[in-house]
């Protein structure tokens, strides 16, 4: 195991990123889409990429979700100290930061992820919202940078989208993976409910894709199960206007899709979505809903014209971790010089060998 003072004042150029998250196929929400956006982009600049921590030369290792009860990571911070501490110092750590216990009203998790950070080298937070929320409670996470996800363009683009005529209802559509109702069900039972009443029965239709809570119906919408890829694309241009309700979503990528496929957006100003939706459509709160949906009829054409510059997509997104992982590691030995944290824990372990040789 090389130490500091053996590597080279020019660092070189890194060949291998252990993501601890195992791509899956099929509709897996945002988490998965960014690891297989993130594995081509590198893998088609001849970076090796592996989902565990089981070589020894790993270059940059990339922290996903160090809740010990995930089902979708591969390893945790746990695992990254012992591979740090056992395998290879000279690993960096980057901790990527997508979860909040304000998203689904939970207790615990903003506190494991203050715990892992502890062993990141660097943060990348999908939203400034998550990052100031973050940083107000106390997670060190320095230093940091908002990355912002963003969807392949290569299935989610605009290509066959149909604007709205003007004459047909205008039809609404939302799609999210996960069934909590913090994802905006409070809303998409209101506009249910709505679509049984004039002017909004004539004037308007939505759907909805992905899962739901347990013993939720729609009575007046159209319900598709989970879609993911390019049958979910194709779907989403089937339509007029994204909707999203999600509250206090750290860095959602549901929208993302919709609006490269085309569509403008009325949106929850909650969470990370305002800065993903800001300037491509109307804002609404429950008690504006009604009001902001016939303005949407008014200034469709307006938000039209404006959602072809749509700026979140999965190349310019995975361009940025790659010019990060690359300043990281022509920086490396400035940032293994910080790490405290490793040179107590292998002190402790070597006092402990000590003592245990002593008795």
């Amino acid at each position: 195991m090389a130490s500091i003072s053996q590597q080279s004042q020019s660092p070189r150029k890194f060949n291998t990123v252990a993501i601890g998250m195992t791509p899956r196929n099929g509709p897996w929400g945002g988490g998965n889409a960014f690891v297989k956006a993130l594995t081509d982009k590198l893998t088609a600049e001849n970076i090796d990429v592996v989902y565990d921590l089981k070589r020894s030369d790993i270059d940059i290792v990339l922290l996903m979700d160090p809740r010990p009860q995930s089902s979708s990571a591969s390893f945790d911070h746990n695992d990254i100290q012992a591979y740090l501490q056992y395998v290879n110092e000279d690993s960096l750590v980057i901790h990527r930061v997508n979860e909040c216990d304000e998203r689904k009203n939970t207790i615990g998790i903003n506190q494991i992820l203050r715990d892992a950070n502890q062993y990141a080298d660097h943060t990348v937070f999908v939203s400034a919202w998550l990052r100031d929320l973050h940083l107000k409670q106390g997670m060190p996470a320095q230093p940091n940078t908002v990355i912002n996800n963003g969807s392949d363009r290569n299935i989610f683009h605009n290509d066959g989208y149909q604007q709205w005529d003007g004459n047909e209802p205008l039809k609404l559509v939302t799609h999210h993976w996960s069934g909590n109702w913090n994802k905006g069900f409070d809303i998409y039972q209101q506009l249910d409910q709505l679509l049984a009443e004039e002017p909004y029965r004539s004037k308007f239709a939505f759907t909805y894709i992905g899962n739901v809570p347990d013993d939720f119906t729609f009575h007046n919408s159209t319900y598709i199960e989970p879609l993911s890829g390019k049958p979910l694309a194709d779907a989403l241009r089937q339509n007029h206007v994204y909707i999203s309700a999600s509250e206090n979503d750290p860095g959602p990528n549901h929208q993302n899709e919709g609006a490269n496929c085309g569509l403008p957006f009325l949106y929850r100003p909650s969470g990370g979505l305002t800065e993903y939706c800001e300037g491509f459509g109307i804002a609404f709160t429950a008690e504006t809903l009604e009001e902001k949906l016939l303005e949407m009829l008014e200034a469709y054409q307006q938000w039209r014209k404006k959602i072809v510059n749509y700026p979140y997509n999965a190349e310019a997104m995975a361009s940025q971790y790659l010019e990060l992982f690359q300043t990281l590691i022509e920086q490396r030995d400035s940032y293994l010089q910080k790490r405290t944290w490793l040179k107590d824990s292998l002190w402790q372990s070597f006092m402990r060998k000590v003592n245990q040789w002593r008795l």
